[in-house]
């Protein structure tokens, strides 16, 4: 159940223990758990779901690949300092300065796809639209010179599967062959790097910002690709909800259709959540995407209804002192590639429907193969 959440509706229990952890799906409490530090770390949250075999271990480590705490599982005091120096890059201010530029990429991926179904072919959106778009947005954020698009959606892939997914020994050794060759390439990025990157550098080291570098690729671009690929099949499916503002659309589909539908967390003492009995070191996981649907969260909790009330109380991008720091990018970024595809998406039919591998915390779809109608 746990590695394919998305297909289970929200249990009648706030919280239950399922398959080795302590699972988390009212709002209400998936919010108190992510906030609160003093009892909750956040230090496994990178941890491998699936241990990973000695020998995928060693090709790993053959590329001197290390997650220090930077991020997503730093409890530490730096992880302030950390986060201020990336959140200058992710200030309000840059993401904004970013839209016209965006706007352009994205209305010529939409005169792409178009020009391609007008002549008679089937495009896959996920790769056409959703992979491409956020990468090219993070990487003209960071400074960095992404050319290599095809193979960073293969590492981050990659590494989504061997860290969050359930694959077999074999595809273990396989995932590792992948990662940890990409890791090597990160460490050259970030000697390379300016700006926030070099900053980490030079304060905390090569490890930290590599893992820092390693994480926002991961997460930074990846989720936005997902969360695309999930809105954009809906619209085709339902182009009525295409009346509302792109805006109001975004909410709904972060409420309704999170990328990352479960995050873990770490009981350091023992505890309780809702009156329910937790042990020190036993895992947490925040159903995410359960949290969203909670009675009382929205007017209408079960329907995707653009506008209506409660569609920003999701938890799409956490809470707390480790809330997405580039929320604001990926908003924009969807509702720019909403707003530039949405005269195209009625006219698109679905040949192919996405498809999610089990995964604890990622829905991964892909592909989506539209034609015209």
């Amino acid at each position: 159940m746990l590695f394919e959440l998305w297909k289970h509706p929200r249990p009648d229990a706030p919280v239950l223990r399922r398959d080795g952890q302590v699972v988390v799906s009212s709002h209400r409490l998936a919010r108190q758990v992510l906030a609160d530090r003093d009892r909750f770390s956040a230090a496994n949250a990178l941890d491998a779901v699936t241990p990973i075999p000695t020998d995928a271990l060693r090709e790993l480590t053959r590329h001197r690949f290390r997650l220090p705490a930077t991020l997503a599982n730093n409890d530490t005091d730096s992880h302030e300092r950390i986060r201020a120096a990336f959140g200058e890059v992710f200030a309000p201010a840059n993401v904004e300065a970013l839209r016209p530029w965006l706007t352009g990429l994205a209305r010529r991926t939409a005169a792409g796809v178009a020009w391609r179904l007008r002549a008679g072919e089937t495009v896959d959106v996920d790769a056409a639209v959703s992979s491409e778009i956020p990468l090219a947005a993070l990487a003209r954020l960071l400074g960095l010179e992404v050319e290599a698009a095809v193979e960073v959606k293969r590492f981050s892939r990659a590494a989504l599967e061997l860290f969050w997914g359930d694959p077999t020994p074999e595809r273990q050794r396989e995932l590792a062959g992948i990662v940890g060759p990409f890791h090597a390439l990160l460490r050259g990025w970030t000697a390379e790097s300016t700006g926030a990157t070099r900053e980490l550098l030079e304060t905390y080291g090569e490890d930290a910002a590599t893992a820092a570098l390693f994480f926002l690729l991961v997460a930074g671009q990846e989720t936005t690709s997902q969360f695309l690929t999930l809105l954009l099949h809906r619209l085709i499916e339902e182009p009525e909800l295409l009346d509302a503002a792109p805006a109001a659309i975004v909410e709904e589909g972060l409420r309704l259709l999170p990328p990352i539908t479960s995050w873990r967390r770490v009981a350091k003492e023992d505890t309780e959540i809702g009156g329910f009995a937790v042990r020190a070191g036993e895992s947490v996981l925040v159903w995410l995407g359960a949290a969203g649907v909670d009675e009382g969260v929205a007017e209408c909790p079960m329907r995707m209804v653009p506008g209506q009330r409660g569609s920003r109380r999701h938890l799409a991008f956490g809470a707390g002192a480790h809330r997405c720091l580039g929320s604001q990018l990926s908003r924009m970024e969807a509702e720019v590639v909403v707003a530039e595809l949405a005269p195209l998406l009625p006219r698109c039919r679905v040949v192919a429907e996405p498809v999610s591998e089990p995964n604890l915390s990622f829905r991964m779809p892909s592909p989506l193969v539209v034609a015209r109608r």
